[in-house]
């Protein structure tokens, strides 16, 4: 949509006017010239997977005025996040949002509530039932196997698929779905959800065989002569251990462990009194889950909340569900009587000089301890991946390791996931949507021209004029009551946005960066010198004979599309 200008042609006199009046302008003729520049949206440039975020709500926000049906520009919304992510139901759900951090928008009354839109965008995709568009209807010949169905794995298959690959996914467990189903309580991401949009991933061609693990079952080295690309997305499914005496007892648990359990309706005897050692996503998991099985229940971790790296609205839904959180402070010794754990030494702590991750390391306060008690213990604090059958891909001790593509030191062999790096399921799904890329490119030569990251810095709100837009209130999700959320481990607890709550946070967007069609170039343009499309969502135009270099339409533009040259 840029339009460079090439020719710089001089206002002749007499030309053009105040709009509705005669007479020429009195501004002094300037060299410079508009043109029409687009620039990343923040919530792009945020995003990990680069989701079409400014495009998707801005497709909701203008179908009426476009000439469109609501349904019609709720589904191209749907299909723009298609375009990068398989997932947007479960996304919607359990993404921490870091698009929403760096929303424009926050600077006047909030960001756009873009991750309750997501699951709104999603969950309509499902009800109706929509079909992802393909790239080609032409089927390949070359076989793509995936190890490992968990956010990494899905989202290469899915984009595998689309360029008319067929994929064989192999899962160890008996149903698919990875960290999402074993690793993610059932109140945070309904299994139904899950399994709908697994299912539109199978139901393009793609192929499912569980109970299957490779490393074990199948070695590596059989799928890379059977097929003509291998992708690795195993997953971190075993929990660390704490390093500490006595945490081998019978009714200490593994968060990652113990989540797994819970989701496959196990029933676990958890006592009175729980305790949870870690402060990520898995730990306030575990202790939110342990409170829906009856148990009081208390969260220990050696850091203060300012660096938790879990959830900001899950720590705040478990204080809700009466959690107790004790921070600065961590296990320095487990105490065990007849063979089970019923207690453990604490040390105190205080925060020293960053670590390797940039937060505040903690440092023991010397002789300062105390002591808790617990019927179970549930060990939360890190977690890694089962590497059995793929030291091929390590190096040393060190996890797989990849480049820029997600190319291993293997030929053919692609990884992502946990098993490259411990983060969020948007990450994952990038590292899958990348790799199937550097996959077709290695077979057909052909390098991706969509869906990479946003070339340049992101138009930032001191580039906007946001006096422009009126205030607008967030849109918030209803969440149950804790007692009643207590109840039941089933029953999700925040609701979907309503269409309408939906549509309003859509029409939220700043459309940073990107014309939005308010007309305030046209109206402020005392030469006509701006052409106003015919056909509403057309862009607009400049006669640059007519234009003297006045700069009021760059100076107003809102969204910051267009500069002066």
């Amino acid at each position: 949509m840029n339009m460079i200008v090439k020719k710089v042609v001089k206002k002749k006199q007499g030309l053009g006017g105040l709009r509705g009046s005669s007479g020429g302008s009195s501004v002094e003729s300037s060299p410079l010239r508009p043109q029409l520049i687009e620039k990343p949206p923040p919530c792009t440039h945020g995003c990990p997977n680069h989701n079409m975020i400014r495009e998707a709500l801005m497709a909701v926000s203008k179908a009426e005025e476009f000439g469109k049906t609501l349904e019609a520009g709720l589904e191209e919304a749907w299909r723009r996040f298609l375009e990068t992510t398989p997932l947007p139901a479960v996304c919607g759900r359990v993404c921490p949002h870091p698009c929403e951090t760096e929303c424009n928008r926050k600077e006047k009354d909030g960001a756009v509530s873009v991750n309750n839109f997501e699951r709104f965008i999603g969950d309509f995709g499902l009800r109706k039932k929509l079909v992802p568009a393909k790239l080609t209807e032409a089927r390949r010949s070359e076989k793509i196997a995936v190890v490992g169905s968990g956010p990494a794995g899905l989202s290469c298959a899915y984009h595998l698929a689309r360029r008319g690959y067929p994929v064989t996914i192999f899962e160890s467990f008996p149903k698919s779905g990875g960290m999402l189903r074993y690793g993610i309580p059932d109140y945070r991401l309904p299994p139904e959800v899950l399994d709908a949009e697994i299912q539109r991933i199978l139901d393009m061609g793609v192929e499912l065989k569980c109970n299957t693990a490779v490393g074990r079952d199948i070695p590596l080295e059989t799928l890379r002569k059977d097929y003509k690309a291998v992708f690795v997305g195993l997953g971190a499914h075993q929990g660390k251990k704490l390093r500490v005496p006595g945490e081998d007892a019978p009714n200490v648990f593994a968060g990652t462990d113990f989540l797994h359990r819970i989701n496959c309706d196990e029933k676990l005897d958890l006592g009175n009194k729980v305790v949870v050692i870690g402060g990520g996503d898995t730990a306030i998991d575990a202790a939110r889950v342990s409170r829906r099985l009856g148990a009081e229940t208390i969260i220990l971790y050696r850091r203060t909340r300012a660096e938790m790296p879990a959830i900001h609205e899950e720590i705040e839904g478990a204080i809700e569900d009466g959690v107790r959180i004790d921070f600065l402070a961590a296990p320095i010794e487990v105490y065990t009587k007849d063979g089970r754990a019923t207690g453990m030494k604490c040390q105190r702590m205080k925060l020293g000089e960053p670590d390797s991750s940039g937060r505040a390391s903690p440092v023991p306060i010397e002789g300062d301890t105390y002591d808790l008690e617990f019927t179970t213990l549930i060990a939360a604090v890190s977690q890694q991946p089962d590497f059995t059958g793929f030291d091929a891909l390590r190096e040393g001790k060190d996890w797989i390791k990849t480049d820029a593509k997600f190319k291993t030191k293997e030929d053919g062999v692609y990884s992502g996931g946990d098993n490259v790096q411990l983060a969020l399921v948007v990450h994952a799904i990038f590292h899958g949507r990348t790799a199937a890329a550097a996959i077709h490119e290695a077979i057909t030569g052909e390098v991706p021209s969509a869906g990479a990251a946003p070339s340049g810095e992101p138009i930032r709100a001191d580039k906007l004029k946001l006096s422009h837009y009126d205030e607008a209130k967030r849109s918030g999700v209803k969440k149950l009551p804790p007692a009643e959320a207590l109840l039941s481990l089933k029953t999700e607890i925040a609701s979907t946005l309503s269409e309408a709550e939906a549509v309003s946070d859509a029409k939220r967007c700043l459309s940073c960066g990107l014309c939005f069609h308010c007309g305030s170039c046209w109206s402020l343009c005392q030469d006509n010198a701006v052409i106003k499309p015919l056909v509403k969502g057309q862009p607009y135009k400049f006669k640059m004979e007519f234009c003297n270099g006045c700069k009021k339409c760059a100076e107003n533009c809102p969204c910051g599309y267009i500069e002066m040259h």
